[in-house]
């Protein structure tokens, strides 16, 4: 698989998030709600892991949970993050039309971002982020995961930048994402180290 040049992810303007959007954009309009870690965010990950086996089978060749709900004692938005690899995500057809026929809808398409799509869950707040296997995203966003959860002092300091940064008046959910991408730069960095 060919890599894209493009590492890191700039922000988003209002332009690129309308541009990438399947359907309306939502805008937030206020700061961004975190809740305390909920032990049942790894049991609804569970269940969308299945369900996604189940209507996919081996086309999702690696399911995963990421994201701060992924995190035991980290708070998060509610949102169940999972990353997913298939043989090619720009291939739609080999994986969006089977999961929309189970209630997921395709939010996100970034053919200029390693590729990236983006389904919400039927009946869970769930992001399922979807990428070519093999992709260096993919890995960065399960060893960022590993590092936080045996790395207290990391953890802690992503916590106090997501708090920080949530209280904040933000338009889309995308622009407080992107507010992270220095703390995550950092915490990456020392997990990269650590993994070799």
């Amino acid at each position: 698989m060919v890599e894209m040049a493009q590492k890191r992810r700039t922000p988003a303007t209002e332009a690129d998030i309308q541009a990438y959007t399947v359907g309306d954009a939502q805008p937030l309009g206020g700061p961004v709600q975190l809740a305390e870690y909920d032990s049942a965010w790894s049991e609804l990950f569970t269940r969308e892991a299945a369900r996604i086996k189940h209507v996919l089978g081996g086309t999702a060749t690696r399911v995963e949970h990421v994201g701060s709900t992924s995190v035991p004692g980290l708070a998060a938005k509610p949102v169940i993050d999972i990353v997913m690899e298939v043989a090619d995500s720009s291939d739609e057809s080999t994986y969006v039309t089977p999961l929309e026929s189970h209630g997921y809808k395709l939010r996100i398409r970034e053919p200029d971002w390693w590729e990236h799509r983006m389904l919400k869950g039927p009946d869970t707040d769930v992001n399922l982020h979807v990428f070519t296997i093999g992709c260096s995203e993919a890995d960065r966003m399960v060893r960022f995961r590993d590092h936080l959860r045996s790395n207290p002092s990391d953890r802690e300091l992503y916590e106090a930048k997501k708090r920080e940064l949530a209280s904040r008046e933000w338009v889309y959910t995308q622009n407080y994402a992107d507010a992270k991408t220095d703390v995550i730069e950092e915490i990456s960095a020392r997990a990269d180290t650590n993994s070799v």
